[in-house]
Protein backbone atom coordinates (compact mmCIF):
# COMPACT_ATOMS: atom_id res chain seq x y z
CA UNK A 1 0.00 0.00 0.00
CA UNK A 2 3.22 1.96 0.21
CA UNK A 3 3.52 2.04 -3.52
CA UNK A 4 0.15 2.55 -4.01
CA UNK A 5 -1.12 5.58 -2.12
CA UNK A 6 2.62 7.64 -3.59
CA UNK A 7 0.75 7.00 -6.79
CA UNK A 8 -2.17 7.72 -6.63
CA UNK A 9 -1.26 11.46 -4.42
CA UNK A 10 -2.78 9.86 -1.14
CA UNK A 11 -0.14 11.15 0.80
CA UNK A 12 -0.09 11.57 4.73
CA UNK A 13 -0.60 15.90 4.53
CA UNK A 14 -3.33 15.38 1.98
CA UNK A 15 -5.13 12.44 4.84
CA UNK A 16 -4.50 15.19 7.56
CA UNK A 17 -6.93 18.00 6.11
CA UNK A 18 -9.55 15.42 5.86
CA UNK A 19 -10.12 15.78 9.80
CA UNK A 20 -9.93 13.64 12.29
CA UNK A 21 -14.01 11.63 12.20
CA UNK A 22 -13.74 9.12 9.84
CA UNK A 23 -16.13 7.45 7.90
CA UNK A 24 -17.92 4.16 8.33
CA UNK A 25 -17.21 1.32 5.24
CA UNK A 26 -19.34 -1.75 5.20
CA UNK A 27 -17.19 -4.82 3.62
CA UNK A 28 -18.78 -7.96 2.54
CA UNK A 29 -16.38 -10.40 2.11
CA UNK A 30 -14.86 -13.58 4.03
CA UNK A 31 -14.33 -12.09 7.40
CA UNK A 32 -11.82 -9.79 9.03
CA UNK A 33 -8.95 -11.14 11.55
CA UNK A 34 -7.90 -9.48 14.72
CA UNK A 35 -4.88 -7.44 13.43
CA UNK A 36 -3.48 -4.29 15.11
CA UNK A 37 -3.93 -1.91 12.25
CA UNK A 38 -7.40 -2.11 12.69
CA UNK A 39 -7.61 -1.08 16.64
CA UNK A 40 -11.11 -1.18 17.81
CA UNK A 41 -12.31 0.26 14.81
CA UNK A 42 -14.35 -2.99 13.54
CA UNK A 43 -17.56 -1.79 15.23
CA UNK A 44 -19.61 -4.64 13.75
CA UNK A 45 -19.73 -8.19 12.44
CA UNK A 46 -22.20 -10.52 11.60
CA UNK A 47 -21.34 -14.23 10.14
CA UNK A 48 -23.68 -14.97 7.36
CA UNK A 49 -22.36 -18.64 6.85
CA UNK A 50 -21.67 -20.19 10.46
CA UNK A 51 -23.21 -18.31 12.71
CA UNK A 52 -20.29 -16.77 15.14
CA UNK A 53 -20.53 -14.38 17.03
CA UNK A 54 -16.85 -13.18 17.44
CA UNK A 55 -15.26 -12.00 14.37
CA UNK A 56 -12.96 -13.74 12.21
CA UNK A 57 -11.58 -14.85 8.80
CA UNK A 58 -11.01 -18.08 7.37
CA UNK A 59 -9.40 -17.11 4.02
CA UNK A 60 -7.12 -13.99 4.86
CA UNK A 61 -9.05 -12.07 1.65
CA UNK A 62 -11.09 -10.32 3.73
CA UNK A 63 -8.67 -9.20 6.05
CA UNK A 64 -6.33 -7.80 3.19
CA UNK A 65 -9.34 -5.85 1.77
CA UNK A 66 -10.13 -4.18 4.83
CA UNK A 67 -6.39 -3.21 5.16
CA UNK A 68 -6.55 -1.62 2.08
CA UNK A 69 -9.46 0.52 3.02
CA UNK A 70 -8.40 1.06 6.44
CA UNK A 71 -5.61 -0.30 8.01
CA UNK A 72 -3.67 1.97 10.02
CA UNK A 73 -0.13 0.86 9.60
CA UNK A 74 0.23 -0.16 13.28
CA UNK A 75 2.04 -3.02 12.73
CA UNK A 76 4.60 -1.15 9.92
CA UNK A 77 5.04 1.75 11.45
CA UNK A 78 2.68 3.50 9.09
CA UNK A 79 3.81 1.87 5.87
CA UNK A 80 1.38 -0.23 4.77
CA UNK A 81 -1.63 1.41 6.03
CA UNK A 82 -4.80 2.13 4.36
CA UNK A 83 -6.48 4.77 1.89
CA UNK A 84 -8.83 6.12 4.79
CA UNK A 85 -7.10 4.43 8.38
CA UNK A 86 -9.30 6.38 10.31
CA UNK A 87 -12.19 4.62 8.80
CA UNK A 88 -14.75 2.80 11.08
CA UNK A 89 -15.69 -0.59 9.55
CA UNK A 90 -18.88 -3.08 9.66
CA UNK A 91 -17.99 -6.22 7.88
CA UNK A 92 -20.59 -9.18 6.87
CA UNK A 93 -18.81 -12.36 6.41
CA UNK A 94 -21.06 -13.67 3.31
CA UNK A 95 -17.67 -16.10 1.54
CA UNK A 96 -16.45 -19.13 2.83
CA UNK A 97 -12.46 -19.83 3.06
CA UNK A 98 -12.14 -21.10 -0.19
CA UNK A 99 -13.64 -17.22 -1.10
CA UNK A 100 -16.96 -19.00 -2.20
CA UNK A 101 -20.62 -17.86 -1.35
CA UNK A 102 -23.98 -18.28 -2.24
CA UNK A 103 -26.14 -15.71 -3.95
CA UNK A 104 -28.50 -16.05 -1.01
CA UNK A 105 -25.48 -14.42 1.69
CA UNK A 106 -24.63 -11.68 -0.60
CA UNK A 107 -28.73 -10.83 -0.74
CA UNK A 108 -28.73 -11.15 3.53
CA UNK A 109 -25.34 -9.25 3.85
CA UNK A 110 -26.59 -6.38 1.80
CA UNK A 111 -30.06 -5.87 3.83
CA UNK A 112 -28.34 -5.79 6.78
CA UNK A 113 -25.78 -3.33 6.04
CA UNK A 114 -29.12 -1.28 4.70
CA UNK A 115 -30.64 -2.33 8.08
CA UNK A 116 -27.93 -1.15 10.19
CA UNK A 117 -26.96 1.91 7.80
CA UNK A 118 -28.68 4.73 10.36
CA UNK A 119 -27.01 2.90 13.46
CA UNK A 120 -23.74 3.10 12.48
CA UNK A 121 -23.94 5.45 10.05
CA UNK A 122 -22.52 3.46 7.18
CA UNK A 123 -21.64 5.44 3.92
CA UNK A 124 -19.98 3.00 1.67
CA UNK A 125 -20.15 -0.50 0.72
CA UNK A 126 -17.61 -2.61 -0.78
CA UNK A 127 -18.15 -5.52 -2.53
CA UNK A 128 -14.84 -7.33 -3.80
CA UNK A 129 -17.00 -10.34 -5.28
CA UNK A 130 -16.43 -11.54 -8.85
CA UNK A 131 -19.71 -13.52 -9.97
CA UNK A 132 -20.05 -15.60 -12.69
CA UNK A 133 -22.52 -15.01 -15.36
CA UNK A 134 -23.61 -19.13 -14.95
CA UNK A 135 -25.24 -18.09 -11.62
CA UNK A 136 -29.10 -18.97 -12.19
CA UNK A 137 -30.78 -15.85 -13.61
CA UNK A 138 -33.21 -15.04 -11.61
CA UNK A 139 -30.88 -15.66 -8.45
CA UNK A 140 -29.04 -13.11 -9.78
CA UNK A 141 -31.02 -10.88 -10.58
CA UNK A 142 -32.45 -10.58 -6.76
CA UNK A 143 -29.51 -10.17 -5.90
CA UNK A 144 -28.38 -6.90 -8.78
CA UNK A 145 -31.77 -5.83 -7.39
CA UNK A 146 -30.33 -5.52 -3.52
CA UNK A 147 -26.86 -3.95 -5.01
CA UNK A 148 -29.11 -1.27 -6.64
CA UNK A 149 -31.08 -0.54 -3.56
CA UNK A 150 -28.09 -0.08 -1.49
CA UNK A 151 -27.09 2.79 -4.16
CA UNK A 152 -30.87 4.20 -4.10
CA UNK A 153 -30.55 4.27 -0.31
CA UNK A 154 -27.50 6.41 -0.37
CA UNK A 155 -24.60 4.18 0.16
CA UNK A 156 -21.83 4.50 -2.26
CA UNK A 157 -21.51 1.12 -3.59
CA UNK A 158 -18.11 0.00 -5.27
CA UNK A 159 -17.66 -3.21 -6.66
CA UNK A 160 -14.67 -5.20 -8.35
CA UNK A 161 -14.61 -5.60 -12.08
CA UNK A 162 -13.91 -9.19 -11.80
CA UNK A 163 -11.13 -11.09 -12.88
CA UNK A 164 -11.96 -12.78 -16.07
CA UNK A 165 -10.75 -10.15 -18.76
CA UNK A 166 -9.57 -8.97 -21.26
CA UNK A 167 -12.58 -9.99 -23.69
CA UNK A 168 -14.76 -7.09 -23.93
CA UNK A 169 -18.00 -7.70 -21.67
CA UNK A 170 -16.09 -9.59 -19.74
CA UNK A 171 -17.42 -7.29 -16.38
CA UNK A 172 -18.51 -9.43 -13.14
CA UNK A 173 -22.46 -8.72 -13.29
CA UNK A 174 -22.40 -6.52 -10.63
CA UNK A 175 -19.85 -4.49 -11.78
CA UNK A 176 -22.34 -3.76 -15.00
CA UNK A 177 -24.88 -2.42 -13.49
CA UNK A 178 -25.06 1.65 -13.99
CA UNK A 179 -25.56 2.96 -10.57
CA UNK A 180 -22.59 1.18 -8.58
CA UNK A 181 -18.86 2.58 -8.96
CA UNK A 182 -17.03 -0.63 -11.14
CA UNK A 183 -14.01 -0.62 -10.37
CA UNK A 184 -11.02 -2.29 -12.75
CA UNK A 185 -7.14 -3.04 -12.33
CA UNK A 186 -4.71 -0.92 -13.71
CA UNK A 187 -0.93 -0.29 -13.04
CA UNK A 188 -0.25 2.82 -14.65
CA UNK A 189 2.89 1.82 -16.73
CA UNK A 190 4.44 0.99 -12.55
CA UNK A 191 5.74 -2.78 -13.52
CA UNK A 192 6.64 -1.85 -17.42
CA UNK A 193 6.14 -4.58 -19.99
CA UNK A 194 5.87 -7.28 -16.94
CA UNK A 195 3.87 -10.41 -17.33
CA UNK A 196 1.16 -11.45 -14.96
CA UNK A 197 -0.59 -7.74 -14.50
CA UNK A 198 -3.80 -7.34 -13.03
CA UNK A 199 -4.90 -5.05 -15.82
CA UNK A 200 -4.65 -7.71 -18.41
CA UNK A 201 -7.63 -10.06 -16.81
CA UNK A 202 -9.46 -7.08 -15.59
CA UNK A 203 -12.68 -7.23 -16.59
CA UNK A 204 -13.62 -4.99 -19.54
CA UNK A 205 -16.74 -2.75 -20.70
CA UNK A 206 -18.85 -2.27 -21.53
CA UNK A 207 -22.36 -2.99 -19.76
CA UNK A 208 -25.58 -4.18 -20.92
CA UNK A 209 -26.82 -1.39 -18.65
CA UNK A 210 -24.19 1.42 -19.09
CA UNK A 211 -22.02 2.16 -21.90
CA UNK A 212 -19.26 3.69 -19.89
CA UNK A 213 -18.39 0.80 -17.79
CA UNK A 214 -15.45 0.40 -15.85
CA UNK A 215 -16.35 3.84 -13.97
CA UNK A 216 -12.39 4.09 -12.50
CA UNK A 217 -9.12 1.85 -12.41
CA UNK A 218 -6.54 1.64 -9.10
CA UNK A 219 -4.01 -0.43 -9.13
CA UNK A 220 -4.24 -4.33 -7.81
CA UNK A 221 -0.89 -5.96 -8.87
CA UNK A 222 1.04 -7.43 -5.43
CA UNK A 223 -1.01 -5.20 -3.18
CA UNK A 224 0.67 -4.94 0.41
CA UNK A 225 -1.94 -5.15 2.81
CA UNK A 226 -3.21 -7.09 6.38
CA UNK A 227 -2.24 -10.57 6.30
CA UNK A 228 -4.47 -12.53 8.69
CA UNK A 229 -1.40 -14.97 10.23
CA UNK A 230 0.44 -11.93 11.67
CA UNK A 231 2.39 -13.30 14.74
CA UNK A 232 3.49 -11.56 17.51
CA UNK A 233 6.89 -11.90 19.22
CA UNK A 234 7.46 -9.67 22.00
CA UNK A 235 7.25 -5.97 21.01
CA UNK A 236 7.81 -6.48 17.37
CA UNK A 237 5.01 -8.55 14.55
CA UNK A 238 6.28 -10.94 12.09
CA UNK A 239 4.07 -11.73 8.70
CA UNK A 240 1.80 -8.33 9.08
CA UNK A 241 1.48 -8.38 5.62
CA UNK A 242 0.92 -10.28 2.53
CA UNK A 243 0.71 -9.42 -1.33
CA UNK A 244 -2.14 -10.08 -3.10
CA UNK A 245 -3.41 -9.31 -6.90
CA UNK A 246 -6.83 -8.23 -8.66
CA UNK A 247 -9.65 -6.75 -9.28
CA UNK A 248 -10.39 -7.40 -5.53
CA UNK A 249 -7.62 -5.23 -4.23
CA UNK A 250 -8.18 -2.70 -6.85
CA UNK A 251 -11.59 -1.96 -5.56
CA UNK A 252 -10.91 -1.35 -1.70
CA UNK A 253 -8.64 1.08 -2.80
CA UNK A 254 -10.91 3.36 -4.62
CA UNK A 255 -13.41 2.40 -1.49
CA UNK A 256 -10.74 4.01 0.71
CA UNK A 257 -10.43 7.14 -1.40
CA UNK A 258 -14.49 7.35 -1.56
CA UNK A 259 -13.87 7.12 2.48
CA UNK A 260 -11.34 10.18 2.26
CA UNK A 261 -13.74 12.37 0.36
CA UNK A 262 -16.58 11.84 2.21
CA UNK A 263 -14.72 12.62 6.04
CA UNK A 264 -13.49 15.80 4.30
CA UNK A 265 -17.54 16.72 2.65
CA UNK A 266 -19.35 14.80 4.37
CA UNK A 267 -22.43 16.56 3.05
CA UNK A 268 -21.78 14.98 -0.08
CA UNK A 269 -24.03 12.23 -1.06
CA UNK A 270 -23.39 9.00 -3.27
CA UNK A 271 -23.53 10.80 -6.51
CA UNK A 272 -21.78 13.72 -6.04
CA UNK A 273 -19.34 11.26 -4.69
CA UNK A 274 -19.32 9.18 -7.71
CA UNK A 275 -18.23 12.03 -9.89
CA UNK A 276 -15.97 13.47 -8.01
CA UNK A 277 -14.48 10.64 -8.33
CA UNK A 278 -15.13 10.24 -12.15
CA UNK A 279 -14.22 13.63 -13.19
CA UNK A 280 -11.10 13.98 -10.96
CA UNK A 281 -9.41 10.83 -12.64
CA UNK A 282 -6.28 10.67 -14.53
CA UNK A 283 -6.66 9.87 -18.33
CA UNK A 284 -4.17 7.19 -18.65
CA UNK A 285 -5.12 7.38 -22.66
CA UNK A 286 -6.47 3.68 -22.75
CA UNK A 287 -9.63 2.54 -24.37
CA UNK A 288 -12.91 3.12 -21.97
CA UNK A 289 -13.97 -0.60 -21.71
CA UNK A 290 -10.19 -1.15 -20.46
CA UNK A 291 -9.90 2.13 -17.93
CA UNK A 292 -12.78 3.99 -17.80
CA UNK A 293 -12.36 7.76 -16.56
CA UNK A 294 -9.09 6.54 -16.03
CA UNK A 295 -6.41 5.94 -12.91
CA UNK A 296 -8.16 7.50 -9.32
CA UNK A 297 -6.03 10.67 -8.27
CA UNK A 298 -6.54 11.15 -4.54
CA UNK A 299 -4.87 14.55 -4.66
CA UNK A 300 -7.14 16.06 -7.30
CA UNK A 301 -10.28 14.56 -5.72
CA UNK A 302 -9.90 16.03 -2.61
CA UNK A 303 -9.31 19.35 -4.38
CA UNK A 304 -5.45 20.22 -3.83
Amino acid sequence: MFRVRKQLGCHDRLVSTCGNEGVTVAVLDTGIGNHPDFENRVIAFRDFLNGQNTKYDDSGHGTHVAGCIAGNGAASNGKYKGMAPLSRLVVGKVLNHKGDGNIEEMIDGIHWVLENKSRYDIRVLNISIGMSEGTDKDRMERLLRAVDEAWMDGLVVVCAAGNMGPELMSLSPIGTLKRVITVGCNEGGYFGNREYLCENYSGRGPSPHAVKKPDVVAPGTDIVSCNLYIERKGNKYRNGYIAKSGTSMATPIVTGGVALLLQKYPYFNNEQAKKKLQYSATDLKQPWSKQGYGMMNVERMLGL
